[in-house]
């Protein structure tokens, strides 16, 4: 997304149901999928929780003993997670990120999917360098072909072999891990995710 003065769809969308998005994902069960990310890292490693929303992930994190820096481009998001986790939670776009070998882990769940597939390329570049050698990501996107508006916030979808193909233009990051889970949240279950582990080489 590239920085503007005023704020996108998604961003208006977020603005106006922050609340709601945040009490519908902060008690979601997702240790499964945390874990599995966790379990590649040292203990009291760096993790960037890049798009926190409600703060959900980044508070798990930090009472796994973790070191977390949280970030989020809507500031009504920023707010309330500050509230929930009690981190300094930046308010930065995803274009924004300049920071280079920081970070042992970056979670990006949920998140990244609201930027359009030719920017991508360039959010992927600078989580690359954000991150020490070695370093892992975890991303998840809608399962499926889809890419545009979808309920008042713009998504892109992959499927495993779409997003194979778009990983490989990507020389320093190389998949450690992919699968498709069904969405955790209650009434949602039908909803497919693709998942993804990234390494740094």
């Amino acid at each position: 997304m590239p920085v503007q003065t005023a704020p996108t769809p998604t961003l208006a969308y977020y603005a106006t149901h922050a609340a709601a998005f945040a009490e519908s994902t902060a008690d979601v069960e997702f240790s499964t999928t945390q874990n599995r990310f966790a379990s590649l890292l040292t203990p009291g490693a760096h993790i960037l929780d890049y798009g926190c929303g409600s703060g959900r992930d980044a508070k798990h994190f930090l009472n796994e003993g973790f070191a977390v820096t949280a970030i989020d481009g809507s500031p009504e998001l920023v707010q309330i997670a500050q509230e929930r986790t009690g981190l300094p939670v930046r308010h930065e776009l995803f274009c924004d990120l300049t920071d280079v070998n920081t970070y042992d882990g970056i979670w990006a769940c949920s998140s990244i999917l609201h930027v359009p597939k030719d920017e991508l390329g360039d959010i992927f570049t600078r989580m690359s360098r954000a991150l020490v050698e070695g370093g892992v990501i975890y991303t998840s996107f809608k399962h499926g072909t889809f890419e545009g508006m979808r309920n008042g916030r713009y998504f892109l979808d992959f499927t495993e072999p779409n997003f194979r193909e778009f990983i490989d233009h990507m020389p320093n990051l190389v998949i450690e891990d992919l699968w498709v889970s069904a969405d955790v949240r209650p009434g949602r279950e039908r909803e497919q995710w693709l998942n993804v582990l990234l390494r740094k080489q």
